[in-house]
């Protein structure tokens, strides 16, 4: 008889109920009533999870775990049981159920197996037939307690969330590797770089789909994506139907330079994160290849086969926005074909951004924007070249705008997307409007002509091409910045040492102060904190969004989205919108507790909202929002975000997701806590000016360096009043 209900472990039970593994012991000892094991062995019981869970609500423990993480504990048990459906079908399952109201989801969730089965079964069937390499596979009873999983998950937090928990399963299960979401601010950049509103859109190597999402976001109605992983191929229609279900989404399996799906196909824009560094690409059998209009790319450079076949699937005119590696714009190997690139005007702009913008971290990445030469266009005799990256370029005009707004964001620590973006698009669109006479900035983007260009190794490297620009930087103009970009350091010095001098606490004694906890879901359920979450993406939002209100521009008005780099760096919210939204979603007030929803990273993992964040939307990100005459917001904060606390409420093996509910916080008076929280306030305060100090230094550093190599400024003569007298000692 196939089991209805998944088999756990205590483990399991603990993150089920939000609780120490202790706590579970003790009850299995005191509580005769507690399920007895229902498998495994003496030594590691294993235990009827929907029994587990009745008589944890018999006794008032509601579960701890999201809805995301339910299903993700459900899937991992799963196998235990003899369901035949397997992940591809969940999948089309999200997508039917995604379209349904919230009732008709609850209802789903509370029928017999037998009827739970067979209606999932319905809805899996009807749309089998939009998603690529899908065929529905009849469910059983097995299923029924996913099944039941997967409804929840997408009346609680949406479509979008399941489809994330099944296909990080589904990767799981498959012998594939690298395959990593691009980052959504930098999908966004990518979609933004691309001229006008394109119709139509390719991504040849689409993986989740994040691309087209974000060329839909702008305005691409037609969506075609490719991908050789059939789980990433399937995971990107359903995210794209999802996404844009008024767009006309057209997903492929098999890999798109040996197999092309779309071989006659002409789009408006190509977008596209291809896998880096493959020397089994096709070299031997794609030799003469029609796509090689620049050159056969060398079996080295795959990426520049990948540069060749976005150019070959855009009408004329046509923009291709790729990231790279940023190896290949230097290679001896490509370096014909990128002399063709250049030569025959394809290459546009090359971009380089910080690391950490996207996989590998480590790395600095590349966008390279191409453009297919229309008969009898203009010529092109320059191409850009902008390093987002460098350091110490405008920083005295930036620093009361960019630099308050990041409140000293290392870019060590994370990307600051809103300057990375500002700085890319905007070098980019002066370009593009006026190539002849743009000018750009001095350290930052630089114009070269294609003459200067090829030479005997057509090294495409932005910091290489920037740094020439230099010694056009007049004098005068660089010492004055200097000396603003100075002023601020010594400004923000003395605030990090009046920051420092605070001394608001005391030693403990001779050991360490102890206290009873409680969990944040036991504070939920007393009223004394909410958890809000991000509205589910359902038909029902999109037409409530549909009809939600317009800016004066008469376009309809867009909140921020608060990230979870944007609280790693101290930055204000700086996403957009997945997606459409109404007035039910929720919005962050000022005094609301922000927990990064994934421990991974540098940077704090929590904070408390203030101006800057009021009125912006929820990122990957917890909102937990205290009642003010029963927790003090900056004492929740403080103690919600401690490192021990993190990683006790976190799950996962490579992705390191923070279960809110199990995160624990001190049973403290009222006014003791907010002693707590002006310490912690005084903590955050001192962490924001460390960083806004050492990224002026950096940037006061690095225009000096400039300034002494470029010839701008020279050191000050001993003998002069202020520097070493010739007897002082050196």
């Amino acid at each position: 008889m196939p089991q209805t209900s998944a088999q756990v472990t205590a483990a399991e039970i603990s993150r089920i109920a939000g609780v120490t593994r202790a706590t579970v012991s003790n009850w299995r000892r005191r509580h005769d009533d507690f399920p007895a094991p229902s498998g495994g062995t003496d030594s590691s019981p294993l235990y009827d999870l929907e029994s587990v869970r009745a008589w944890l609500a018999s006794r008032g423990h509601a579960s701890a775990a999201s809805p995301s993480e339910e299903l993700r504990t459900t899937l991992r048990l799963h196998g235990q049981g003899d369901g035949s459906g397997g992940t591809s079908d969940l999948l089309l399952l999200v997508l039917a159920a995604a379209a349904l109201p919230s009732d008709e989801l609850t209802a789903a969730t509370r029928l017999p197996d037998a009827d739970l089965v067979a209606r999932a079964q319905r809805e899996a069937s009807t749309a089998a037939d939009t998603v690529p390499a899908a065929e529905a596979v009849p469910f059983t009873a097995g299923d029924a307690a996913v099944l039941r999983a997967l409804y929840a998950c997408v009346r609680d937090e949406g479509g979008q969330a399941a489809l994330s928990v099944l296909a990080e399963r589904e990767l799981e299960d498959s012998a594939a590797s690298g395959a990593y979401t691009t980052p959504a601010p930098l999908a966004d950049l990518l979609a933004r770089l691309v001229p006008g509103t394109p119709a139509r859109a390719l991504d040849p190597a689409c993986g989740s789909g994040t691309l087209l999402a974000a060329a839909a976001l702008r305005g691409a109605r037609e969506l075609y994506g490719q991908d050789m992983l059939p789980v990433q191929a399937r995971r990107s229609a359903v995210s794209l139907m999802l996404t844009a279900p008024e767009a006309t989404v057209t997903v492929r399996t098999e890999d798109s330079l040996r197999a092309d799906a779309f071989p006659g196909l002409l789009v408006d824009a190509v977008l596209c994160s291809p896998p880096f560094g493959v020397r089994d690409w096709g070299h031997d059998e794609l030799a003469y290849d029609p796509r090689w209009a620049y050159g056969v790319p060398p079996r080295a450079e795959s990426e520049l086969a990948w540069v060749q076949h976005a150019l070959a699937h855009l009408t004329p005119g046509g923009h291709a926005v790729l990231l790279l590696p940023p190896a290949m714009a230097g290679r001896a190997s490509g370096r014909r074909v990128r002399a063709e690139l250049v030569r025959g005007g394809a290459l546009r702009a090359v971009i380089a951004l910080p690391p950490g913008a996207a996989v590998p971290l480590h790395v600095g990445l590349q966008i390279w924007v191409l453009q297919r030469p229309e008969p009898g266009g203009p010529e092109r005799k320059s191409v850009l070249f902008v390093d987002t990256a460098a350091e110490g370029s405008g920083a005295a005009g930036r620093e009361g705008a960019a630099g308050a707004r990041t409140r000293g964001g290392s870019r060590s620590a994370s990307v600051d997307w809103e300057e990375t973006t500002a700085r890319a698009l905007g070098a980019w669109r002066a370009f593009a409007e006026s190539p002849d006479t743009f000018e750009g900035e001095p350290g930052v983007a630089h114009a070269a002509g294609v003459v200067d260009l090829l030479d005997d190794v057509v090294d495409l490297t932005p910091a290489r091409l920037v740094r020439t620009s230099r010694t056009e930087i007049d004098p005068a103009d660089l010492s004055a910045e200097v000396d603003a970009t100075r002023r601020n350091l010594v400004k923000a010095a003395k605030s990090l040492v009046r920051a420092a001098g605070h001394e608001g606490w005391n030693v403990a004694g001779a050991s360490a102060r102890e206290w009873r906890t409680a969990t944040a879901s036991d504070l939920m359920r007393g009223g004394a904190l909410t958890l809000l979450r991000p509205l589910p993406d359902t038909a029902r939002t999109r037409a409530q969004a549909a009809r939600g209100e317009t800016g004066g521009d008469g376009k309809p008005e867009t909140r921020p989205v608060l990230t979870s780099s944007d609280i790693a760096s101290g930055s204000a919210p700086t996403g957009i919108p997945a997606g459409p939204y109404d007035d039910t979603a929720p919005v962050i007030a000022v005094g609301d507790v922000l927990v990064r929803a994934v421990a991974s990273g540098d940077g704090p993992m929590a904070r408390v909202a203030g101006e800057e964040d009021a009125g912006a939307l929820l990122g990957h990100v917890h909102l937990l929002r205290p009642d003010p005459a029963r927790l003090d917001p900056w004492f929740l904060a403080g103690f919600l975000g401690a490192e021990e606390n993190i990683a006790g409420a976190s799950t996962g093996s490579t992705v390191l997701t923070v279960n809110p509910g199990r995160l624990r916080v001190p049973l403290l008076p009222l006014e003791e806590q907010r002693r707590y929280g002006e310490a912690f306030r005084h903590v955050h305060e001192l962490r924001a000016e460390a960083r806004r100090a050492t990224r002026l230094a950096e940037e006061t550093a690095a225009l000096l360096a400039g300034g002494l190599t470029g010839g701008q400024l020279l050191p000050r003569d001993t003998a002069e009043p202020g520097g070493q007298g010739a007897d002082s000692p050196h």
